[in-house]
C-alpha cells in the first residue's frame, strides 16, 4: 500500500507485506511504547483486524496477532492494558471512513493460515543486550545468558545463600512474567525439567497449573501429569526470579526483557530438534538404521526436546520405511 497513517500516539506505515508501526516520543506516551520505539508486523503475523469506536469521541483500528506470532505478547499473556497495547491505534472520530479503508486493506491480505497459531515467531523481539533494576536485584541478558545480581537490601536470604545466577537460555524452558502493575509481580525463569513442577509442590504427580502469571514453556514441554521436580512457591525464594515492586521493574523494561529471553529460548530449541527432523527424513530402510533412529528420537522425547506428537508423527514415518 505503501500509505501512512498517523493516529494519537503511533503512526502505521503500510507497506506490501507489512505493517511498520512507529511509536511516539513524548511525555503523554505510554512508556511501552517509546521503550519499543518501533515494529514491523508481517501481515503473515496478523489473525484479523478490527475497528471499534473509542473514548471521548475517537475510532480504535486494533491488528490482532495470531497466537505465537510476538514474543511480546507471548510473555504479556493478556496482562497489557489496552492503553499499553502495541496492535492499537487511536485515531479522531472524523478519520473513521480512512480507518475503515485501511482495514479492509489489512484484511483483505490476511491469509487462510490467518486462523491458526504461529509455528514460529513473526515479529522480531526487543535487542539485547538488555538490564533492569528489580525490587530484590538486577536482571540482564547479553542474548545467550540471564543473569541475576542480588541487592543485599531487598534480596530473600535464601537467594542470598544461592548467589548471585546466570542461567544460559540453552537451560531454560519457558519465561513467567507477572506484571509490576498487579499485586506481586515477578518476572521468574523455568529451567529445563522442570516446565511442569508447581512452585511449591514436592516431587510427585504434578496437577494442573491456574496461576495469574504469564507462563510461556517451550513447545517440547510434554503435557499432562508427569513426574517433575519441586520449585519454590514464591518467587521472593526462587534464585531463578527477581521480583517487582513499586517503582522496580515497570512494564516498559521488564516485558521487553522477557520477550527477548522467550525469543531465545525458542529459536535454541528450534535448534535442538533440528537434528530429529533430519533423522525422520533420511528415508534409509536398513532396520537396523531405522531401529537406531527410533532409540535417538525417544531420547530426544525424554529430555523435552520432542513433545508427544512430534515423537509419534515421526516414530510412524521411520516404521513406514521399512
Amino acid at each position: 500500500m505503501g500509505d501512512v497513517l498517523a493516529g494519537i500516539h503511533a503512526t502505521w506505515e503500510f507497506d506490501t507485506d507489512s505493517v511498520l508501526i512507529r511509536f511516539e516520543r513524548g511525555i503523554r506516551t505510554p512508556k511501552l511504547f517509546q521503550s519499543l520505539r518501533e515494529r514491523r508486523v508481517p501481515h503473515a503475523a496478523l489473525s484479523s483486524v478490527t475497528l471499534t469506536p473509542g473514548k471521548r469521541g475517537t475510532v480504535v483500528l486494533r491488528a490482532v496477532p495470531r497466537r505465537g506470532a510476538d514474543p511480546l505478547v507471548e510473555a504479556a499473556a493478556g496482562q497489557l492494558k489496552d492503553g499499553c497495547d502495541p496492535y492499537r491505534l487511536v485515531l479522531p472520530a472524523e478519520r473513521e471512513t480512512l480507518a475503515e479503508y485501511y482495514a479492509d486493506e489489512l484484511r483483505a491480505r490476511l491469509g487462510p493460515e490467518a486462523s491458526e497459531p504461529a509455528d514460529r515467531f513473526l515479529v522480531a523481539a526487543p535487542e539485547a543486550p538488555m538490564q533492569f533494576k528489580a525490587y530484590d536485584g538486577r536482571a540482564g541478558f547479553d542474548g545467550d545468558r540471564v543473569s541475576f545480581r542480588w541487592f543485599w537490601t531487598g534480596a530473600s536470604t535464601a537467594k542470598w545463600k544461592a548467589g548471585d545466577q546466570t542461567f544460559p537460555v540453552t537451560e531454560l524452558s519457558g519465561v513467567e512474567w507477572r506484571s509490576p502493575e498487579g499485586f506481586e509481580g515477578y518476572l521468574r525463569l523455568v529451567p529445563r525439567g522442570l516446565e511442569n513442577a508447581v512452585p511449591g509442590a514436592d516431587a510427585g504427580v504434578c496437577p494442573d497449573r491456574g496461576s495469574g502469571a504469564g507462563m510461556v514453556a517451550d513447545p517440547g514441554a510434554a503435557p499432562g501429569p508427569q513426574q517433575v521436580a519441586s520449585r519454590p512457591a514464591r518467587a521472593d525464594q526462587d534464585p531463578a526470579a527477581v521480583v517487582f515492586g513499586l517503582g522496580y521493574g515497570p512494564v516498559h523494561e521488564s516485558l521487553p526483557f522477557a520477550a527477548a529471553v522467550l525469543e531465545s529460548v525458542r529459536r535454541n530449541h528450534s535448534s535442538a530438534v533440528a537434528p530429529a527432523a533430519v533423522l525422520a527424513g533420511a528415508g534409509r530402510r536398513d532396520p537396523a538404521d531405522i531401529a537406531e533412529r527410533i532409540r535417538h528420537l525417544g531420547e530426544l522425547h525424554q529430555a523435552g526436546l520432542v513433545t508427544d506428537d512430534e515423537f509419534s508423527a515421526k516414530k510412524a514415518q521411520l516404521l513406514a520405511e521399512l
